[in-house]
């Protein structure tokens, strides 16, 4: 769904990176400043109708007069990349949000990189910001062919700090590799595939950081079961069925909530929790953040069936 405030933007630039990946330059009509941007942030990006697909700003955060996304063509996705690769020409418009920041790169004096595929396009801000700030890194980049790869002819420049490990010619990402020489203090940011992100989390890798494109799995005990929620600004109470998301009984009872990708993964919907125990099913809290129990994602978490939850809506 469009949210409120996206604003629009003209494709001024389009490369072909890698097999299957556009990149995009993106500029305001009138060319001024685009809102700034940090490391790790992404934007939602309008797909046709109603529909948006959350992309990484991969470019300079420094040139605030352009933004960069690359783009997967996805085979077996829902049709967002396809819409952007089959339309998004040189001169054409798209509609863009904000940017928001679940990946956001900590201060460390020294970080390793982990990329798989598109996973790049997060992680390149970041080594840019990584190497301004003097900081030692180390970048992991793998893919299924060196072909497939984008952005590679870039990160030449960084020379031996960057390894380009194709499957067919290297294998699997030497993950126990990388874990044995991190070292617990350093900053490891991972992004790619889920099960290269499995697989980073069950290594244990340094400190670790990652970043999904699609919702983890999630294990469910048992058929849902329905739940009261109260609004804490009018008292009214909702109920919420066993086969009903929480945002769509909040919509179905005129409660304006603002939605993205509605699997959990965007954080646009995240929510203030006043009271009430969520059942968390996102991909963006971190295990701390569940545990207090502040927030929640209300397109897919759900909710104990008492205490009622209460939300700061």
């Amino acid at each position: 769904m469009l949210e409120a405030g996206m604003f629009t933007v003209v494709v001024v630039g389009r490369s072909d990176v890698a097999a299957d990946v556009i990149a995009l330059e993106l500029a305001l009509p009138d060319d001024g400043d685009l809102p700034a941007w940090d490391a790790g942030a992404h934007v939602d990006i309008g797909v046709g109708g109603d529909d948006v697909r959350q992309y990484s700003l991969c470019g300079s955060a420094t040139e605030r007069s352009r933004w960069r996304i690359g783009v997967l063509r996805e085979s077996h996705g829902r049709g967002g990349s396809a819409y952007l690769h089959d339309r998004a020409h040189i001169g054409c418009t798209l509609e863009v949000s904000l940017p928001r920041n679940n990946f956001p790169l900590v201060d460390a004096s020294k970080f390793v990189f982990v990329a798989g595929g598109i996973g790049i396009t997060p992680i390149l801000p970041m080594i840019a910001a990584a190497e301004c700030a003097g900081a030692e890194w180390q970048l992991y980049y793998g893919g299924r062919t060196r072909a497939s790869m984008a952005f590679v002819d870039e990160l030449a420049a960084y020379g031996d700090k960057v390894a380009i490990l194709p499957q067919d010619e290297a294998g699997l990402l030497p993950l126990a590799d990388i874990a044995r020489t991190a070292g617990t203090r350093t900053g490891v940011y991972c992004c790619g595939p889920e099960p290269l992100l499995a697989a980073a989390e069950q290594h244990e890798i340094g400190a670790l950081h990652v970043e999904r494109f699609a919702p983890r799995p999630i294990a469910v005990d048992g058929p849902d079961s329905a739940f009261d929620v109260r609004i804490l600004s009018t008292g009214r109470a909702i109920r919420v069925a066993p086969d009903q998301t929480l945002v769509d009984a909040l919509e179905r009872a005129g409660v304006s909530v603002v939605t993205s990708c509605r699997e959990g993964t965007c954080s646009s919907c995240e929510t203030k929790v006043s009271s009430g125990i969520p059942i968390h099913r996102d991909s963006v809290l971190t295990d701390d953040e569940r545990e207090r129990g502040e927030t929640m994602m209300v397109c897919v978490s759900r909710a104990a069936a008492l205490p009622v939850l209460v939300l700061d809506l």
